[in-house]
């Protein structure tokens, strides 16, 4: 892992909620790296270091997975629960954010090890200040684990 970057990893299908994180970002003058896969299976094939995604200088590992949940190939919790069973990564915080607001899928990905859930609001001044937040939280406070690689 690249200790100089601080990467954040988006797992999203939607493009429009992609452009929507990345305005974001941008207006709360987050200038962290934002890596995007769309589906579960780039997720874990990013994550595991995989083609495409071998070089680690171009695809370091995140310091924070942003997830959605409704991914196509493999699901949100899918991903969640093959990284929550290796250890090399398990320890890489993960927040859900998703439009669902099912007590099941919260329940779920908190009993699987999710580090938070947050329902993507509708309000694009909501989402700056949820961007804002999960920095401040996560990547400036926040003590991050040591994660390794094979």
């Amino acid at each position: 892992m690249n200790p100089h970057r601080d990467d954040i990893l988006l797992v999203e299908d939607n493009p429009k909620d992609v452009l929507l994180i990345q305005r974001a970002l941008r207006k709360a003058n987050i200038s962290n790296s934002l890596q995007i896969v769309n589906d579960g299976d780039a997720a874990v094939l990013y994550l595991s270091g995989e083609e495409p995604y071998s070089d680690r200088t171009l695809y370091p590992l995140p310091v924070l997975i942003l997830l959605d949940l409704k991914l196509p190939r493999r699901s949100g919790s899918e991903v969640l629960r093959w990284l929550r069973q290796q250890p090399l990564l398990k320890r890489i915080p993960v927040v859900v954010l998703t439009s669902s607001k099912e007590y099941a899928d919260i329940n779920l990905v908190y009993d699987m090890g999710v580090n938070a859930y947050i329902v993507k609001p509708v309000a694009f001044n909501d989402l700056v200040e949820i961007v804002k937040t999960l920095n401040l939280h996560w990547i400036v406070f926040n003590e991050k684990p040591q994660v390794e690689t094979a």
